[in-house]
């Protein structure tokens, strides 16, 4: 199983940039999928969830600026990221997970938002 992540660069504060991870996964709509993001000195943290049902979840720091989507047609998952800010800078990766066993990663793709 494959999750490829991609979008990620460098923007100036205030930019956007629209990551994307798209899957192999044959049954892709019954994942939850999550964004997460890490930075060198902090744990990775939760920054979004799209749930196979149910709303969407984002954590506070990006709440009205992040959208996650997902087109279970093209087994991908989006973050449209609005309004960056220097403290968005990380290495963004996807998960998809639908039980202990079955919980995958992409590989990271870097996001560096300038001040």
């Amino acid at each position: 199983v494959q999750l490829q992540a991609s979008g990620g660069g460098l923007v100036q504060a205030g930019g956007s940039l629209r990551l994307s991870c798209a899957t192999s996964l044959s049954t892709f709509e019954r994942y939850d999928v999550t964004w997460y993001r890490q930075v060198p000195t902090k744990e990775r943290e939760l920054v979004a969830r799209a749930p196979s049902r149910g709303r969407a979840i984002y954590a506070d720091p990006v709440k009205g600026r992040f959208t996650i989507s997902r087109d279970n047609a093209k087994n991908t998952v989006y973050l449209q990221m609005n309004s960056l800010k220097p403290e968005d800078t990380a290495v963004y990766f996807c998960n998809a997970k639908y039980n202990s066993r079955l919980d995958f990663w992409g590989q990271g793709t870097l996001v560096t938002v300038s001040s």
